[in-house]
């Protein structure tokens, strides 16, 4: 979908479908603005008949044959004391999906002045686009939806060209990593992950090194080669860099966890746990991926970006690691395994120290991590641990900008006596009680002094069974958004 800007009134403006945000109560008097352009006495007869009362999440449609539109789409915002960045969204996601069928233009049309309207746009660019996305590459017989094919948002105009394309990177970017993570498992292995990082590199000039299992073992990466031993295919460590033009001012950098597909090992998922959605384990190093093709478009200016993802599978046969192994970190660290299925914090392990030397100013991960962040959270929340307040509220700005929701957890430093080995350095899993906790401090042991690090938990993020504001059912693409705000800003 193209989006374009009109300073015009509505009155002067034509085009397919026109959307009208409408609020809560007074819905009446909002209609009789638009006098000129509809019947208003007809539009509030049937408004009432409805029980249309502009609340969130309400719509309406008509259609015409003799105005300005073929089609009227009435949104409601909510209360205008409460309008926001959210029911923005939540209203285009609606009267998008509304738009089914329909061939043209959109013409969108909200209180604008009670709005920040860069921001707006922004917020209707990403709902309008995102909101829509189908993945159709696994079907047979693919039937596209018509939606129109351009919006235009009526009566604004204050927009750079910059922020457009930026828009149009941050939204390629999250459909890339809906696209990897709905991906199945026989499609999307350790190898077909690196090629795709391969292609962003050659696509958009980012550097670009692999490491195969023989380079990681020289590397002393023993808990992620662990993971990986069970499995037929051979592990990948990704390491994507942006350089900026010019001056580096700031290093960063991003870790996603890599689990193309995660059976548990030999403590098998069984039951409720949902081994045949285990594709979606790797929705860490989707998200970090989708993150490097997004700035890698959009080359932010100072900030050199290091984008890394240990990738491999979780799989059970002769060479599996075995519940009780101990092994050895690349940072010397040892590791009782007590569990076989908290495996992404073993890869995580190796990448974190990886990332350590390359000397950022600071690391964050993103993990598909544990069970106990979406009892604790739900699915619409991801969970946020750090050893820094700066760079919490970093994130916690980026992803509120692009309503990605994080919620900040402690790092309980008594809860690491979960975590205490009789014969290791440390377990890779503490007791059921606070388990997200102790997982974020089993990371932090692979963390060096000094430098900022943050650990972002979308257990419950990167995947939703029904359709969900501008996300629709599968994968979400969960982070992108808040990994780009956040190296841009």
């Amino acid at each position: 979908m193209k989006l374009s800007l009109n300073p015009q009134k509505i009155i002067d403006w034509s085009g397919s479908i026109l959307v009208l945000g409408i609020f809560e109560k007074h819905v009446e008097s909002q209609i009789d603005l638009f006098s000129d352009t509809f019947n208003s006495k007809f539009l509030n007869k049937i408004l009432s008949e409805k029980d249309f009362s502009g609340k969130s999440g309400q719509h309406c449609s008509f259609d015409f044959t003799d105005t300005i539109c073929k089609r009227l789409i009435l949104v409601g915002l909510g209360k205008s004391e409460e309008i926001s960045l959210s029911e923005v969204r939540k209203a285009t996601a609606l009267a998008c999906k509304a738009s089914a069928g329909y061939s043209g233009k959109i013409g969108i049309s909200f209180p604008w002045d009670q709005l920040d309207s860069i921001k707006a746009v922004t917020a209707v660019g990403e709902a309008a686009r995102l909101s829509i996305f189908k993945d159709l590459r696994f079907l047979s017989d693919p039937k596209p939806q018509k939606y129109p094919e351009e919006i235009e948002l009526i009566g604004i105009s204050e927009i750079s060209n910059k922020q457009m394309d930026q828009l149009d990177a941050i939204c390629s970017g999250v459909e890339l990593a809906r696209e990897l993570v709905g991906a199945p498992p026989n499609s999307l292995t350790p190898a077909e992950l690196a090629n795709q990082a391969k292609s962003i590199s050659t696509n958009f000039n980012l550097g670009i090194k692999i490491l195969d299992k023989k380079e990681c073992l020289s590397k002393g990466m023993g808990a992620f080669l662990a993971v990986s031993q069970g499995s037929d295919l051979d592990p990948k460590f990704i390491h994507l860099t942006y350089n900026p033009k010019g001056k580096v001012k700031k290093r960063i950098a991003m870790v996603g966890k890599g689990l193309t597909f995660d059976s548990g090992g030999y403590n098998l998922k069984v039951g409720a746990s949902q081994i045949e959605m285990m594709k979606y384990d790797m929705g860490g190093s989707a998200a970090v991926i989708g993150a490097a093709r997004a700035i890698a478009q959009i080359r932010p200016e100072e900030v050199e970006i290091h984008f890394l993802i240990a990738t491999c599978e979780n799989m059970v046969n002769g060479s599996a690691v075995h519940p009780g192994d101990i092994v050895k970190a690349s940072n010397g660290k040892t590791i009782e395994i007590n569990n076989t299925d908290a495996e992404g914090r073993l890869t995580l392990a190796d990448a974190l120290v990886y990332a350590c030397e390359l000397k950022p100013n600071a690391i964050v991960d993103l993990a598909t991590l544990t069970g106990a962040c979406v009892i604790a959270l739900g699915e619409e929340i991801a969970g946020l641990w750090s050893n820094s307040d700066e760079l919490a509220n970093q994130l916690e700005q980026s992803s509120e900008a692009c309503g990605e929701l994080l919620w900040r957890m402690p790092l309980q430093k008594s809860y690491k006596e979960g975590l205490k080995s009789m014969l290791a350095d440390i377990k890779n899993t503490g007791p059921r009680a606070g388990g997200s906790i102790t997982a974020a401090l089993f990371l932090n042991e692979f963390i060096k002094e000094g430098i900022q690090w943050a650990h972002i938990d979308i257990a419950g993020t990167c995947w939703t069974d029904k359709d969900r504001d501008i996300n629709p059912a599968g994968a979400t693409g969960f982070g992108v958004r808040t990994l780009v705000n956040w190296a841009c800003s």
